[in-house]
């Protein structure tokens, strides 16, 4: 069981706050992109370069072990390579979450999605194979969830403790990321990446705390990070 977080009922930030953090986010990107190199002396004449199957190895190893068998979480990711530099991707996944935090216990269940797209720099050889990359996702999560003994404070009873059972939470969120992908052996690929996560939903219901943890987002915090080590093959 980890015990990891607190509580949060209601913290009053606006929708309008969320979209201006979304909107800097993806701008901040598009100008980063806007300053590498372009290599505009080569000519791509081909817009298909394969798909690529991908096993997250170190979350799936990583979080068990670090929680003792609490947090459960397993992903695969699909990515088409356009152009060279071009890499719309999809990522799927599934979690799981026993945690605690003031006395109180969460239990979660869920699954997640990130739809997206990285950029490589350099295409010129032999970075066609081994990319270095920067990309952009928008997450988004569903679980259900039971929370057990949790702090509240009410007008009549003060501080006390309650029960919410069978909860039900989706959350969103927004994604920058680096990150590298090399060619092994033929079509056999490994690579990682680092992210900086972003949760938009950061309102609760009156009365109705939030989950502690997030599939595909982690630990409840404004802004979380991640990283992933994933094995690949490439068809």
């Amino acid at each position: 069981m980890v015990d990891k977080g607190q509580w949060t009922m209601d913290n009053g930030l606006s929708t309008f706050v969320d979209e201006v953090i979304c909107k800097t986010l993806l701008s901040l990107l598009f100008v980063l992109c806007s300053l590498l190199p372009s290599n505009a002396n080569e000519k791509d004449t081909t817009l298909y370069q394969g798909v690529s199957v991908k096993f997250d190895v170190f979350n799936a190893v990583f979080e068990p072990a670090r929680s003792k068998g609490g947090i459960q979480d397993y992903e695969i990711a699909l990515n088409c390579r356009l152009k060279y530099r071009y890499l719309p991707t999809l990522e799927l996944g599934y979690a799981q979450a026993d945690c605690s935090a003031d006395g109180g216990t969460h239990h979660g269940l869920g699954g997640f999605g990130r739809i997206g797209l990285d950029f490589a720099p350099m295409k010129k050889k032999p970075w066609r194979e081994n990319l270095l990359l920067v990309g952009v996702r928008f997450g988004t999560a569903v679980q259900n969830y039971d929370l057990m003994n949790v702090p509240i404070s009410t007008p009549y009873w003060g501080e006390t403790r309650a029960d919410f059972m069978g909860q039900v939470k989706a959350d969103c969120w927004g994604e920058v990321l680096a990150g590298c992908q090399v060619q092994v052996y033929k079509g056999f690929q490994m690579g990682w990446y680092i992210r900086m996560k972003i949760l938009f939903t950061r309102n609760a219901k009156p009365n109705h705390p939030l989950p502690l943890y997030i599939p595909g987002f982690g630990y409840r915090d404004d802004t979380n990070w991640g990283i992933n080590y994933y094995l690949a093959y490439k068809f």
